[in-house]
C-alpha cells in the first residue's frame, strides 16, 4: 500500500440498503462518523473498483462535504479519473448524459430527488452504471451486503483541497479530477433530439402578428435553474420572466421540490390568476421529474402526458428522423399509453416503479419512450427520466400542431378515451402498522376470495383479478416480486397500493386508482373516482392502519 494511503478502522452500519433510487436518509444520518465513507467504500468494492466516475448532484445541503469525502475514498482506492460538475451541481439527466458521452464506468449522484432539503432534510447517494442508468437491484444488493460487513475504508493520509468553484483540472494523489460545466454537454444532446428552430417560433410568433406565447417554468430552487436559463432563455429565446426559482439552493429556499399540485401550488396559483400564460412546467430537486400545466392551470396527469407525447411523437425531431420502437410504463401508471402503442403498432411494456427497470429495454432497442406515475417521463436519449426533455417535448408538439395543452389533451381523449387517475400519498406513516396492512392485503389479494365480487352503488365494479405485481425482465429474465398490490375490475378500473422506496423516514403509502371511459371524458377526476376510492379504502383498511382520514398529497 502507498505511504499516502491508510486503512481507517470503521464499524459497519446495517441500514445502508438503497431503495428505488439510491440510499436516502436524513442529513443527520449521513453526518454520522464514517457513514459516507463506509457506503462509498462498499460501493467501489461491490462494483469492482471502477476507474472513471462522474460525480455531482442536486446541490442540496451536505453535498460539498460529501463530494470531498468521495474524492478522498476514490483516490485512496485507485480510481483514475473523476469528472465532477462545477459547484457539484449536476442534474440527474445530465449525469446520465455525461456518463454516456464520456464513456465513464459509472457515476455517483448525490440526490434525494423530490425530498425536502436543508440541514434537517434529506440527503442521498445513488450509483449509476456505465449505461447512464440507475444501478439494477443485483448491483445495489451487492453494495448493501458489503456495507453490512465492512470493517475499514481506504483514505488518503493527507486530504487535498477540492475546489469546485471553477472549471479546472487537478490531481489528488494519482487521481485526475476534472471540474466541468455539464450544461453545455446536455445542451448539445437535446439539440440533436429537438428542432430548436421549431420551438423558437413559439416565442417569436408575436413578430408574425400572432398572440404572444407565454410560459412559466418553476425550478423550485433545484438543479434545473441554470439549465432552464441556458436552454429556454438564452438558446430558445424565451423572456427571462419565463423562469422562476432558478437559483439552486441547499435547502431549496424552504420549498418542497416535488412538482405536484400540492407542493408546486405557487405555479398553479399563478397560472390560475394570470390568464395570459399558455404553458406551465415545474421540475423537482434533481431535474428528473416534471409537472405539465396548460392555460388556467389545466393539469395534465403523468399518464396523459406520456400518452400525448407518444401519440404526437412525430413532432419530436429525433423520432421523426429515426423512427421509434416500443413504449413502456410503470405498473401503477394509468394505461393510456397502452392504447397509443396499439395505435402505432408497437409493443408497450409494463414494469415495476423505478427507472432502472427501463434500462434493459432501452439498451436492447425495445423501447424509445417511457414514463411512470410519479411525474417521470423520458426517452432513450439517456437512461434517466428527464424533466427538461419533457418540457421540450411539449413545446415541440405545441409548435408542430399549433394547439394548446388543453386542446392536445382533450383531442387525445376524444380519440383514445380518458383514463381518470389519481395518486394519494400518505407520507411518514407508522412503518410497523403500514407493513401489517401490506401483510394482510397480501393474504387477501393473493387468494381468490374477492374474484367475482361486485362493488359500487350500481355493482358496476366487478373484481376480475387480484394479486401482487411480479415482473420478469424480458431481456435478462430477472424476477422482481411484490411490486404493487392490485385489484383489477372487469370494466377496466384498477386499484394499486404499494409502499414507496423513496422516503427517508417512516413509511410512505401510495394508493393509485384509475378508471377508463370512452365517452364521459370531461368529468372532474375527484368526483369521477370518488366511489372507486371508497372501495379502495374499504378493501385496504388504509385509514384504519395509517390513522389518516386524508392523504398528504393528492395528484
Amino acid at each position: 500500500m502507498s505511504m499516502n494511503v491508510i486503512e481507517v478502522a470503521t464499524q459497519a452500519y446495517q441500514d445502508q440498503k438503497p431503495g428505488t433510487s439510491g440510499l436516502r436518509k436524513r442529513v443527520a444520518v449521513f453526518q454520522q462518523p464514517n457513514y459516507v465513507e463506509n457506503f462509498v467504500q462498499a460501493l467501489l468494492e461491490a462494483t469492482s473498483k471502477p476507474k472513471f466516475l462522474v460525480v455531482g448532484g442536486d446541490g442540496r445541503f451536505y453535498s460539498e462535504e460529501a463530494i470531498k469525502k468521495i474524492v478522498n475514498v476514490c483516490a485512496a482506492n485507485g480510481t483514475e479519473r473523476l469528472v465532477i460538475a462545477k459547484d457539484g451541481i449536476l442534474s440527474t439527466p445530465a449525469a446520465s448524459a455525461l456518463i454516456r458521452c464520456m464513456k465513464a464506468d459509472g457515476g455517483i449522484v448525490l440526490t434525494a430527488s423530490h425530498n425536502l432539503g436543508g440541514k434537517d432534510g434529506d440527503f442521498g447517494i445513488k450509483y449509476n452504471t456505465n449505461n447512464g442508468g440507475p444501478a439494477p437491484e443485483v448491483v445495489t444488493e451487492k453494495i448493501y451486503e458489503r456495507s453490512k460487513s465492512i470493517t475499514s475504508y481506504k483514505s488518503l493520509l493527507k486530504r487535498s483541497q477540492v475546489d469546485l468553484s471553477k472549471v479546472n483540472s487537478f490531481m489528488v494523489a494519482n487521481l485526475t479530477v476534472d471540474v466541468v460545466d455539464p450544461i453545455e454537454e446536455y445542451l448539445n444532446l437535446v439539440r440533436k433530439v429537438f428542432d430548436f428552430n421549431q420551438i423558437k417560433r413559439l416565442f417569436s410568433r408575436q413578430a408574425e402578428g400572432k398572440s404572444p406565447f407565454k410560459m412559466l417554468a418553476d425550478s423550485m430552487n433545484g438543479v434545473t435553474g441554470p439549465y432552464t436559463r441556458r436552454i429556454l432563455v438564452e438558446e430558445l429565446g424565451a423572456p427571462l420572466s419565463s423562469i422562476v426559482n432558478f437559483q439552486p439552493m441547499p435547502d431549496f429556499g424552504g420549498k418542497h421540490p416535488d412538482p405536484n399540485l400540492t407542493y408546486a401550488s405557487d405555479l398553479v396559483d399563478t397560472l390560475k390568476s394570470d390568464h395570459s400564460i399558455d404553458f406551465g412546467v415545474a421540475f423537482d430537486g434533481d431535474g428528473d421529474r416534471n409537472m405539465i400545466l396548460g392555460k388556467d392551470a389545466f393539469f395534465v396527469t403523468p399518464g396523459d402526458s406520456l400518452a400525448v407525447i407518444g401519440a404526437q411523437i412525430k413532432h419530436i425531431k429525433y423520432f421523426a428522423d429515426n423512427g421509434f420502437q416500443g413504449f413502456a410504463r410503470s405498473f401503477p401508471t394509468a394505461p393510456a399509453i397502452d392504447r397509443v402503442a396499439q395505435h402505432h403498432g408497437v409493443k408497450c411494456y409494463e414494469t415495476p416503479t423505478g427507472w432502472k427497470y427501463f434500462g434493459n429495454l432501452m439498451d436492447s432497442g425495445s423501447i424509445s419512450l417511457c414514463g411512470e406515475e410519479s411525474f417521470g417521463t423520458g426517452s432513450n436519449h439517456i437512461r434517466e427520466k428527464d424533466g427538461i426533455w419533457a418540457c421540450l417535448a411539449w413545446l415541440s408538439i405545441m409548435a408542430g400542431t399549433e394547439k394548446t395543452v388543453r386542446e392536445l389533451v382533450e383531442d387525445h381523449w376524444k380519440q383514445f378515451g380518458r383514463d381518470y387517475f389519481c395518486r394519494y400519498d400518505f407520507e411518514e406513516c407508522d412503518a410497523v402498522k403500514c407493513q401489517a396492512m401490506i401483510n394482510e392485503l397480501e393474504l387477501l389479494l393473493g387468494g381468490k376470495s374477492l374474484i367475482g365480487r361486485s362493488f359500487g352503488s350500481k355493482s358496476q365494479y366487478v373484481v376480475k383479478e387480484t394479486g401482487n405485481f411480479e415482473y420478469v425482465d424480458p431481456i435478462d429474465k430477472s424476477i422482481s416480486s411484490k411490486q404493487g398490490l392490485f385489484v383489477k375490475f372487469t370494466n377496466g378500473a384498477r386499484i394499486v397500493i404499494r409502499l414507496s422506496g423513496t422516503g427517508s423516514s417512516g413509511a410512505t403509502v401510495r394508493l393509485y386508482v384509475s378508471d377508463y371511459s370512452k365517452d364521459s371524458i370531461r368529468e372532474d377526476s375527484q368526483v369521477y373516482l370518488k366511489e372507486l376510492l371508497e372501495i379502495a379504502y374499504s378493501i385496504s383498511k388504509l385509514p384504519e392502519y395509517t390513522g389518516r382520514d386524508r392523504p398528504t398529497v393528492i395528484t
